[in-house]
């Protein structure tokens, strides 16, 4: 005797529900090992360079390099968040890992919170940039857990809005100027657009039709005032002409100065980002997230403001093609030159992580 449409509706109901108890459950247990890795990682971090202070007097260089290390490992420990819950990446475009040992400014498209996650992620592989890299990222960060590490790594905390703006430009380029090569940073990553595409985009088309510029819907047009202190604070003056009494510290550093910018575009299927919370909880299918690279040498990026607002906008009417393009295939368009696009599979060693996070709650006994 066959089942009646009421027991088979029964029957579904129930897998449904296991499965809503099982992705609960899941949550839950991924929440408390994340906490369990922030209450021991983030104190040893600080209490292992408290340690290291006299160190810092006696070979700074060392000591910065030892936080650096410490530094990447919390940032896999953030990775493998994600990498646990099948939050995977693909790249595209140029292979960043040529310049990895150059000094670079990082421009990205700014969709949510897992974004930063995500860059988390995929610059792992990437040789020593994660741990000589500097974040600009909005002030509200500074009061989350993970602002405390951030304060001592040295990214800057930039608050949005017209009130602060002239006041944050001022404050960033002091900063750049103290902390930059002091600490032998190599990378600069910065959001341009200035906040999440779902609360700027609607304010960025209003300006774009009364300015006559294209109409865009992945991204929003960037603002210049971060980019252009950063690159008149760190571009040596014989790369785009600046006056050499501005770049004392590349002179006292020897340092060849910023020698690319990396255009880097984040892509999401279905244009659905994951946010912080998806990534802790992994509540959400296992998802590949896509990121394209190209690579600009600095030579070839205006120093004038007039001329660097056309090229920075002319990058993001690129990322808003490059991203069209995603949504309509599921990959990014070829290279210039190319015939056929070519993706590269990001991946992490488990054994590693496994290793780096049975380290924090070692240290964490210990301390």
């Amino acid at each position: 005797m066959e089942d009646g449409p009421a027991v088979k509706r029964m029957a579904v109901t129930f897998q449904q529900a296991q499965r809503v108890g099982c992705t609960l459950l899941k949550a839950l247990l991924r929440f408390a090992f994340m906490v369990a890795n922030n209450l021991v990682a983030i104190p040893s971090y600080v209490l292992y360079l408290i340690v290291l202070q006299p160190l810092r007097v006696l070979d700074s260089k060392l000591f910065w390099y030892i936080e650096g290390v410490l530094f990447k490992w919390l940032l896999a420990m953030v990775a493998s968040w994600g990498w646990w819950a099948g939050y995977t990446v693909v790249e595209w475009g140029d292979d960043v890992k040529a310049v990895s040992e150059d000094e670079a400014m990082v421009l990205v498209n700014h969709q949510a919170t897992g974004d930063v996650c995500t860059l988390m992620m995929c610059l792992q592989d990437k040789g020593t940039v994660v741990r000589q890299m500097m974040w600009l990222m909005d002030h509200i960060f500074k009061y989350t857990n993970f602002g405390i590490v951030s304060l001592i790594h040295g990214d800057f905390f930039i608050r949005q809005g017209k009130a602060h703006r002239d006041q944050q430009l001022v404050l960033l380029q002091e900063h750049l100027e103290k902390y930059y090569r002091s600490r032998n940073r190599k990378w600069i990553v910065l959001f341009p657009e200035g906040g999440f595409l779902r609360k700027r985009r609607e304010t960025s088309q209003a300006f774009a039709k009364k300015n006559n510029l294209p109409f865009l819907k992945h991204v929003t047009l960037p603002r210049l005032g971060a980019t252009q202190v950063i690159l008149k604070t760190l571009v040596a003056p014989q790369e785009n002409g600046t006056p050499a009494g501005r770049d004392a510290v590349i002179k006292e550093s020897k340092s060849k100065g910023l020698q690319w910018v990396i255009d880097t575009t984040i892509a999401y299927p279905k244009g659905e980002p994951i946010d912080i919370q998806t990534w802790i909880l992994g509540y959400r299918q296992p998802t590949v997230t896509h990121v394209h690279y190209r690579i600009f040498p600095i030579k070839d990026v205006p120093a004038e403001p007039e001329a660097l607002t056309h090229w920075l906008y002319q990058r993001f009417i690129e990322k808003e093609d490059l991203l069209t393009h995603f949504y309509e295939t599921g990959a990014f368009p070829p290279l210039q030159g190319q015939t056929k696009a070519v993706s590269r599979a990001m991946t992490l060693s488990n054994l590693w992580l496994v290793g780096i996070q049975s380290l924090a709650f070692l240290s964490g006994g210990i301390l």
